[in-house]
């Protein structure tokens, strides 16, 4: 559920931008909507179980750089501030993503609109890379700090 919540947004985006022309402006918009809507949701449940219940999530999905002094791993930690920002920063990324394909609907470059749209689903998954924390440790000698 939580990799959803980074991954889902980024899917819409890839999706608008590289079938629009095949499902359509409105298939476009329905489905880059509807991700955000998704991971917004995903998020108030993520709020409820990291936040409230005071359960942090550790995700570890590998290593790029093993040796013996250097460890640089691809992991997530969610913790309270983490999830906690993650509920203004979908839900007010939803409503604007709503608001643009709305307003943007009377625009005569329909082309250009589906992958301005894309764009902005993409900026809006930006900032929840830049919020979710790397679990930090330091391993020297196979001792775990």
């Amino acid at each position: 559920m939580f990799l959803t919540i980074l991954f889902l947004p980024l899917l819409g985006s890839f999706v608008s931008g590289f079938l629009g022309r095949k499902i359509g402006v409105t298939g476009s918009h329905i489905i880059t909507c509807s991700c955000l809507i998704i991971s917004s949701v995903l998020s108030s449940i993520a709020f409820y179980q990291v936040g409230i219940c005071n359960d942090p999530i550790y995700i570890n999905l590998g290593f790029w750089i093993q040796s013996d002094f250097f460890n640089l791993a691809w992991e997530f930690l969610f913790d309270q501030l983490t999830v906690s920002m993650f509920i203004p920063v979908l839900f007010i990324s939803s409503l604007i993503h709503i608001f643009s394909t709305d307003y943007m609907k009377e625009d005569p470059a329909k082309c250009s609109g589906k992958t301005f749209i894309g764009c902005i689903l993409s900026n809006s998954g930006e900032p929840l890379k830049l919020m979710v924390p790397s679990y930090y440790r330091k391993v020297i000698s196979g001792w775990t700090n």
